[in-house]
């Protein structure tokens, strides 16, 4: 008998039994129900090696879950929330089920087994609602766990009613001896309550468009926990290729993971490269946070439990991770960290069991003066919940928080949520709503400062791998359809879109948060400066954090949340600074500003506008705001004790000239007198009004006119 013989011979007994057993209501693995001996044996083997795995990873399973209902006192949604246990063992179980199926699709326990592998195998678990369904068809108690995993597989589908229905059939046992099952009761009845949740949030569907990010981003391997500076410029995610870093695989057969970085440029984001070594090593490495200027990345690895360490980049070389100090890191688990916009705090997740409230909680540490983390806070109530958080990420307008978590309204798994800090409290967390959050879970979200891209890991049906990276736009409310380009129908960097014909305006409620951005140069020779950016509080008088610009390309990114009159000083050795006065009203939407900054080297001629020197209208009287700016000064007068200055004041052309050359005489005067309060000696200094006659900017608008009322100091000599 020739090949082609043989395989239609075999296709023949395939369709026999298939067409035999199709008849059939629950078909078990016996001969009278087979047509030979040797379909039955070789049906039979599969199933018996399909029911060794099983067990095997069935078996692992349940002592993790054991082990996670006694620290947790809650049960899991599945096996990611078990860390993957068992899951290379349902993958080799399926495998084997599946041919067996071929030869016998009608036996009930085989069906309701076939489900639960695809219900634990994270990419392929909405493969499991059919053969559910036929198991309990073929046979209602087939097993004691069928109507569980029916009204999961239903969740997962969103098909709320069913699952709402099956959920009920599984918990009515229980029902009998309530004080004997409280755990299961709870846990079908948070169930339930996910799914009304999940009916109502999709009734009112958030306006957004939710895209892959694209081939050039995501692969046939897993992608996620993509993490992006502040501007939406660069993004890190972690992924599981064969170009992992030593090329290892773990006990489920998956590469380790690995840090990867793109940049966006021209609407998309460009093909991802290793950050390779010291970032990435033998082990597992992946995204746990970074700075909003992207100068400081957080890694997690898998040690002590899970710890998190720090990398800084160091012009274009990101440093060897250092493991964070004993206040960020403890014996249990800590995975994602967010950093505030001024660096001072640093908000992440453990499960540690001292003070926390739940599974994993959301902490805070606060810098001292030092630069060390101080002692671990629990954000509390209402963020936390007696059930897992997950994923912090703090917005950089420094008074929003976004995070995941299976408590709240969740409609299955973990949702992502929004809290604001309102009068010194956190709002009720609201919950994103549908399409963004689904059954399963949504973790890891990230958001752009200005409010219109989000993103996020998730696993869908039009991925390219396990889970891959999605963009989140976020559009404005419903108005009138109008020609337009994509620009114009999503939410803007300012209060009101217009389109482009004439609309009424629409109100948008935007990010409120201004990006500083740009590069620090040499003023002469133009090449990139690592320049000290600090940004100081005027009203408080205070420095309320400290930046550095790369070493390598001079480019910094700065963010000003709304409500503030910020002053800004660029230092460097050997350059006298810079400094930039940025006044922010509280109602304030998103701008980005690019301010490229060319430092001036301490040379003879040299001359420096003090931004942030300011005196009340028509006075010369030196206002408390301005003595910050001022103490730069006096330092550099300091540090260059053999430096001789004059001290200018100016105006603009409003007003008569005498007066305007008195005023401004009197400003530089108050200024002189400033600095001799301070132990400079007068002879050192002169002062000078030149009334409106240097203008640096037109007088034709209130900007240009404010930009020539100014103080400037000039070196005279060395």
């Amino acid at each position: 008998m020739n090949f082609l013989t043989k395989s239609i011979f075999a296709l023949a007994v395939c369709l026999c039994a298939t067409n035999f057993l199709a008849a059939q209501s629950n078909v078990e693995f016996d001969e009278k129900n087979f047509p030979d001996k040797k379909t039955l044996k070789e049906a039979r083997r599969q199933y018996e090696n399909g029911n060794d795995y099983f067990k095997q990873a069935s078996d692992m399973q349940a002592s993790e879950l054991k082990h996670f209902i006694e620290e947790n006192n809650y049960l899991p949604n599945g096996i990611n929330e078990l860390g993957g246990v068992g899951l290379e063992g349902f993958r080799m179980a399926l495998d084997e089920y599946l041919k067996a199926n071929q030869f016998n699709p009608n036996h009930a326990l085989l069906n309701f087994r076939i489900a639960v592998c695809y219900y634990n195998i994270p990419n392929q678990k909405m493969m499991g609602l059919n053969y559910a369904e036929k198991a309990v068809k073929l046979n209602p108690n087939v097993d004691p766990m069928v109507q569980y995993y029916l009204g999961r597989l239903y969740h997962l589908h969103s098909r709320w009613d069913e699952a709402m229905t099956a959920y009920r059939a599984y918990q009515q046992p229980f029902n009998a001896k309530p004080n004997e099952n409280q755990g299961d009761i709870a846990d079908i009845n948070r169930k339930i309550g996910e799914c009304l949740n999940g009916k109502e949030l999709m009734k009112n569907p958030t306006r957004v468009f939710i895209d892959n990010a694209g081939a050039g981003l995501n692969s046939g391997d897993p992608e996620y926990t993509p993490i992006i500076t502040a501007d939406e410029s660069m993004m890190y995610f972690t992924s599981r290729r064969n170009s992992t870093t030593g090329g290892v695989k773990d006990q489920d057969n998956q590469f380790f993971e690995d840090i990867y970085t793109s940049a966006y440029s021209g609407g998309k984001w460009s093909t991802p490269t290793n950050l390779g070594k010291p970032v990435n090593s033998d082990d597992h490495d992946a995204t746990a946070g970074i700075s909003p200027d992207g100068q400081k990345l957080y890694v997690y690895r898998p040690k002590n439990g899970g710890d998190i360490y720090e990398s800084f980049l160091k012009g274009d070389k990101w440093t060897e991770p250092e493991r964070m100090n004993k206040n960020i890191n403890s014996s249990d688990h800590e995975s994602s960290v967010s950093l505030s916009y001024d660096g001072k705090k640093l908000y992440f997740v453990s499960d540690r069991k001292e003070g926390g409230l739940g599974n994993r909680d959301i902490w805070f540490s606060t810098m001292d003066e030092k630069g060390k983390w101080g002692k671990a806070v629990n954000i509390g109530a209402p963020i936390n919940t007696i059930y897992g958080e997950e994923g912090v990420f703090v917005h950089p307008d420094g008074k929003t928080i976004y995070f995941s978590s299976q408590g709240h309204k969740s409609m299955g798994g973990y949702d992502i949520f929004k809290t604001e800090l309102k009068d010194g409290k956190w709002s009720e967390p609201e919950n994103l709503g549908y399409p963004i959050n689904g059954p399963d879970d949504d973790v890891f979200f990230v958001i752009s400062a200005n409010g219109r891209h989000g993103y996020y890991a998730s696993t869908k049906g039009d991925g390219y791998g396990e889970k891959d990276i999605y963009k989140i736009t976020f559009l404005g409310p419903e108005k009138p359809l109008a020609l337009s380009t994509e620009d114009n129908l999503l939410a803007g960097i300012s209060a009101a879109v217009k389109t482009v014909q004439p609309a009424a305006t629409v109100e948008i409620k935007t990010a409120q948060v201004t990006l500083l951005k740009g590069m620090v140069t040499d003023a002469i020779t133009n090449k990139p400066v690592m320049a000290s950016i600090e940004l100081v509080d005027n009203e408080r008088r205070e420095v309320i954090a400290t930046f550095t610009s790369n070493s390598a390309s001079g480019k910094y990114l700065v963010s000003l949340p709304s409500g503030k009159n910020y002053g800004i000083a660029v230092k460097a050795e050997g350059y006298l600074f810079h400094s930039e006065n940025f006044d922010i009203p509280a109602v304030a939407t998103y701008q980005e500003v690019v301010k490229d900054i060319a430092l001036k080297p301490v040379a003879v001629g040299s001359s420096i506008v003090l931004r942030n020197v300011f005196f009340d209208t028509g006075k010369s009287t030196l206002r408390p705001e301005s003595f910050t700016e001022l103490d730069r000064l006096v330092k550099l007068l300091q540090d260059v004790p053999s430096m001789r200055i004059e001290v200018s004041g100016h105006t603009d052309n409003r007003g008569g000239a005498e007066m305007n050359q008195k005023l401004s005489e009197a400003r530089a005067k108050a200024v002189f007198d400033y600095l001799v309060s301070k132990g400079i000696k007068a002879e050192r200094m002169e002062f000078k009004g030149y009334g409106m006659d240097k203008p640096i900017d037109t007088n034709d608008t209130d900007q240009g006119r404010q930009n020539n009322r100014r103080t400037e100091f000039k070196i005279l000599s060395k």
